[in-house]
């Protein structure tokens, strides 16, 4: 949220095609004290979902019945590109089926045109917007890895499954990447596992330096890390890989011979055209990094 003299100030982007509808919101939060918000409107769609990657939002207000997008559909592919933000649907059909099914799909409140009143509203937008920080506060304690705060394997199922949905929307693939960290079990063995948990860490940090945080981070396994690269051809897949090596390189200079990193990396590309699972994909990248591992005993 940004701040104002008042306080902090809810970015709204409002999704509605009838004007008639959307000066009656825009009046509604005037009312309540227009200095609380920042007001963002579309009427199509497919333009919402371009601001949503563009910028980011406190809360939605979604009109089931759009130009290019209509019913559940409609609140199912803006969950999708930003499920992190609240969603409260607005809609002039009084069906509590239908509500019932929007809560289900992920919205968190339905409010019924004509009976939105201004402190309606807004309790609404504050509700929804607390919600889900709590949802996320309570996601996160079983999504996260906690000795490297990065993804564990449920969380990354979970994101990787709603990138998925997206690249088979826009048409645009993904590449992931499969990365083993080489003798670990030596370094456990050896000099204990506190020293092998701060390996794990190095790692995470290599990591989460390399790439970028729109990418999909994870540990999958004792030593085992994956990354999806949102949106990244295949064409750049070996310069990704490079770069991961040029940065553990790095590190293993500045280590002095202890602590020291070697990774074996295997990749996948998701191709829109020719769909598969993440749990296919994931076999296909762990083939490929296995492979890398045999070349290296020779």
């Amino acid at each position: 949220m940004k701040e104002d003299v008042n306080g902090p100030q809810i970015k709204i982007l409002l999704v509605e095609d009838n004007p008639g509808d959307a000066r009656l919101i825009q009046g509604a939060l005037a009312e309540a004290g227009a200095a609380q918000f920042e007001l963002a409107h579309c009427q199509r769609l497919g333009d919402a979902l371009e601001r949503l990657d563009r910028e980011p939002y406190d809360v939605i207000l979604l009109d089931l019945s759009l130009p290019d997008g209509h019913g559940i559909d409609t609140l199912v592919r803006a969950h999708e590109q930003a499920p992190g933000v609240p969603i409260v649907v607005l809609t002039g059909l009084d069906d509590e089926t239908l509500a019932l099914k929007t809560l289900q799909t992920g919205a968190q409140d339905y409010l019924i045109k004509g009976q939105v009143e201004s402190d309606l509203l807004v309790r609404s937008i504050r509700y929804a917007i607390e919600r889900q920080r709590l949802l996320a506060e309570l996601r996160a304690l079983s999504l996260v890895d906690e000795l490297t705060g990065l993804y564990n394997r449920r969380g990354f199922s979970i994101l990787a499954q709603q990138q998925l949905k997206i690249a088979d929307r826009t048409r645009r693939g993904m590449l992931l990447l499969f990365v083993d960290l080489d003798s670990l079990k030596m370094i456990n063995d050896t000099l204990g596992h506190r020293q092998g948990d701060l390996v794990l860490k190095e790692a995470a940090n290599i990591l989460k330096a390399t790439f970028r945080e729109s990418d999909i981070i994870a540990r999958i396994g004792g030593d085992e890390f994956t990354v999806l690269n949102i949106e990244t051809p295949w064409s750049r897949a070996e310069a990704i890989t490079a770069h991961l090596h040029e940065v553990v390189e790095a590190h293993n200079s500045l280590a002095n011979g202890s602590c020291e990193l070697s990774m074996s990396v295997g990749m996948a590309w998701y191709d829109p055209d020719q769909p598969c699972s993440i749990d296919e994909l994931l076999a296909r990248a762990d083939a490929s990094m296995y492979e890398q591992k045999r070349v290296k005993r020779r």
